[in-house]
């Protein structure tokens, strides 16, 4: 079981969480559903840079259908902050998307994703982005 520490956490725990949330990264770029699907928990939900809240099944379908399409999702260093079977992640991201065919300008965020530890593996539940402003 996870424990406790610190955001510059580099243990095998942190590392895994970090990876997992890079693989999630990857297939939801690729579009690929059958990889993104279990790394989301049913009661998953996108709070998005606009201010929509998004459950896993309508997140994952507008990606599948195309309504959501990323053209790169590129991480920078992600903070962990892990607890028991919590954990909190926190990084800034570039990203590049076509929402409802319209590409928006490409442009920095800041993610936070909580994550819990299910049925032996990591998912996330919660996830906010926020659009970070060329005043910032």
């Amino acid at each position: 079981m996870p424990t406790h520490t610190t955001d510059t956490d580099f243990s095998p725990e942190a590392e895994h969480i970090r990876n997992t949330e890079r693989s999630r990264l990857r297939a939801l770029v690729a579009g690929d559903m059958e990889a993104a699907g279990p790394l989301h928990a049913s009661e998953f939900q996108l709070i998005t840079p606009i201010g929509m809240s998004l459950s896993k099944d309508e997140y994952l379908g507008a990606i599948a259908s195309g309504q959501i399409k990323y053209l790169m999702w590129e991480p920078g260093p992600i903070a962990v902050r892990q607890h028991k079977g919590h954990a909190v992640i926190r990084y800034r991201a570039r990203l590049e998307i076509v929402f409802g065919g319209h590409q928006v300008a490409p442009g920095d965020y800041w993610h936070t994703d909580t994550y819990e530890y299910h049925d032996g593996r990591w998912m996330v539940v919660w996830s906010h982005a926020t659009a970070i402003s060329q005043m910032s």
